[in-house]
């Protein structure tokens, strides 16, 4: 519980939000709030989510101990990944640091991949299309995206993705928050 506190309490004071700021981005009550930055109080991974949402970073972001400096990320340091319920392949691009804010990925959809749910959150996204093309539903607007074409757009837009192509379409994604 102390490193959690340690690590909300230096959040909270680098975003400049008072503890009435947080409780109303969280939902929690600010007697709650002042007992989880003093250390006092035991914490469910559901509220520890809401807190990290609030923040805009990882939930990791207060279990991680031992800071990574990895800047330079090599073509042998990909690891391929799938989120549950998707075709879509993910390797994660950019660099391990404290504080980092961006979220490269390097991202294969398969033929006809559509995604089943409409996404919508605080940060922004960025994609440069590499091979194929993919629609983009932004807004409840269709952007067919091409390769060597970019498109970028506030994420809390509701927004979905999908490959029309009867081949696998190839992209780079930039988004925030950091979400991996």
């Amino acid at each position: 519980m102390e490193e959690i506190a340690i690590r909300f309490r230096e959040l909270r004071n680098q975003q400049n939000l008072t503890l009435k700021e947080l409780s109303e981005k969280t939902g929690l009550s600010i007697s709650f709030l002042s007992q989880v930055e003093r250390g006092t109080s035991s914490l469910a991974i559901t509220s520890l989510k809401k807190i990290s949402d609030a923040f805009n970073v990882p939930i990791t972001y207060f279990f991680d101990s031992v800071t990574n400096h990895t800047y330079h990320v090599k073509l042998d340091d990909y690891r391929p990944f799938k989120i549950e319920g998707r075709s879509a392949e993910y390797c994660r691009l950019g660099g391990e640091f404290p504080n980092r804010t961006l979220e490269p990925l390097y991202v294969t959809l398969e033929p006809g991949h559509t995604q089943d749910q409409v996404f919508n959150h605080p940060g922004e996204e960025f994609y440069y299309i590499l091979e194929g093309a993919v629609i983009f539903n932004v807004d409840g607007k269709e952007y067919l995206v091409k390769a060597g074409e970019s498109i970028h757009y506030p994420s809390n837009l509701p927004h979905f993705i999908s490959n029309p192509l009867q081949k696998k379409s190839v992209f780079i994604n930039v988004l925030t928050p950091v979400i991996f």
